[in-house]
């Protein structure tokens, strides 16, 4: 593979859960140089920040981010505010677990350093199969921030073109497992649980669980998520 500066960059959102990991060692394979960014927003589960710090050190990144943002100020989500509890039992239509404006906070400060760094492509690991029903997981949502991305930067109006990438948005669960497992991603160094205590170890009854656990089997392979 060719040295870092000889290759395209890409800013990829690393969460420290299965399907960031996943993006990323997709970026990889297709030969970017991966720069890291993850957002320290005040979530619940703050130990997917130390598991991100391990997926990135794994990927050997070129750099990795770890940027605050107090998203507990505006609340409005069980992941934000320990006033609202985790549901652990599914539901219709979107659940409290959505983050307002997530996606769309995350992707402009990637968005941000990918023009600092002069790079013209985004990674993202959202999904619209198997997922919770998030308004910003969506194929329509993906194609609508990267013509933002394209009209609201100064590289854009002067003629780079940005792409934002969701592999995974199409996959199931087990479809990005396996994709994963051949892409050799330590899922045991991921933290996908909603509560994870401050060990990483999941609950095992949160939608993010129950969707890792039933991909895990789906795909026949062990799973390696430690529980409380």
């Amino acid at each position: 593979m060719p040295p870092d500066t000889e290759r395209k960059r890409a800013v990829v959102l690393l969460s420290g859960g299965l399907d960031s990991a996943t993006a990323l060692a997709i970026a990889r394979e297709q030969g970017y140089a991966c720069y890291a960014l993850s957002l320290d927003y005040g979530q619940r589960h703050v130990a997917e920040l130390n598991a991100a710090r391990q997926v990135a050190a794994s990927a050997g990144v070129v750099e990795h981010k770890i940027l605050p943002i107090d998203l507990t100020a505006i609340g409005g989500s069980a992941l934000t505010d320990t006033r609202i509890d985790v549901p652990e039992d599914g539901g219709e239509g979107i659940p409290v677990t959505y983050v307002p404006a997530r996606n769309t906070i995350f992707l402009s400060l990637a968005l941000g350093w990918a023009e600092v760094l002069g790079a013209c492509d985004l990674f993202v690991g959202v999904n619209a199969v198997d997922y919770s029903g998030y308004p910003d997981c969506r194929p329509e949502y993906i194609a609508a921030f990267e013509r933002l991305a394209n009209l609201a930067t100064k590289a854009g109006v002067e003629g780079k073109t940005f792409r934002v990438h969701a592999p995974l948005i199409e996959l199931t669960k087990a479809q990005i497992i396996a994709e994963g497992a051949r892409l050799g991603v330590e899922y045991g160094l991921t933290v996908s649980c909603y509560q994870a205590d401050r060990e990483g170890r999941a609950c095992g009854h949160c939608d993010s669980c129950r969707f890792r656990a039933e991909g895990l089997r789906q795909a026949g392979i062990p799973d390696p998520t430690r529980y409380c």
